[in-house]
């Protein structure tokens, strides 16, 4: 399985996020030494590109609230530690922003290559940017990729770990343009029973569409 996922970078939503060891801005690390911690890993295409600058400057001034929500930031890029310690001290020259968080140094395109950040219709070295949202169990949870020249919507990743956490603590979905503190949704019924009940509850409130679609708000629970 690990050589597939290495050869083919078969990283898909629900599988155990395979473990990886790496040089970086802050020293060596391991995946497994965030174990408990939800971890956004994201690959960019190079140090000292413009459209990754800013997306390490956004990072960089979100990190606080991704460290909110037990989450922790590990940026990637194929090129060397000292590239990245060059291009994090220019950051902090030029804007007066530390970035907080590490940033591997895959030079080799292992890890890249593991977690399917190389697509080789575009380049076979480059990693392109890609975001990999692991829960604190380990799994991979979420897999997103944006060609070269776009860069990330910060607060959208923000806002999948939240509907990750709240469906997971609440057993609720989030529905479209779903934002922190609007209507969930609520899990279908399963069986006719349950149906029936959804049924009896959907004659006393008006926050459905229909039986299959109930809307409830946060925390809150059919009784």
């Amino acid at each position: 399985m690990d050589y597939e996922i290495m050869m083919n970078g078969n990283v898909r939503i629900g599988m155990q996020a395979p473990e990886f060891e790496a040089s970086t801005t802050m020293g060596d690390i391991k995946l497994s030494d965030y174990k408990g911690k939800w971890v956004v890993l994201f690959s960019c295409p190079g140090a000292f590109l413009p459209t990754c600058t800013t997306e390490m400057i956004a990072f960089a001034n979100a990190n606080t609230y991704f460290d909110e929500r037990n989450a922790t930031l590990i940026g990637l890029s194929v090129d060397s530690n000292a590239s990245h310690l060059a291009w994090a001290y220019d950051i902090y020259m030029k804007t007066g922003i530390r970035i907080p968080f590490p940033i591997i140094a895959d030079g080799n395109g292992v890890i890249a290559r593991k977690y399917g950040m190389i697509s080789p219709d575009i380049s076979n070295t480059e990693a392109i940017r890609n975001v990999v949202i692991i829960d604190d169990k380990g799994v991979v949870r979420t897999v997103l990729e944006y060609p070269k020249s776009t860069g990330r919507f910060i607060p959208e990743i923000i806002r999948i770990i939240d509907s990750l956490q709240i469906s997971d603590t609440e057993e609720v979905s989030t529905p479209a343009n779903w934002f922190p503190g609007s209507l969930v949704v609520n899990i279908p019924p399963q069986t006719f029973d349950e149906l029936i009940e959804r049924a009896n509850y959907l004659e006393m409130n008006n926050n459905a569409l229909d039986w299959y679609l109930v809307f409830e708000e946060r925390n809150k629970k059919l009784e």
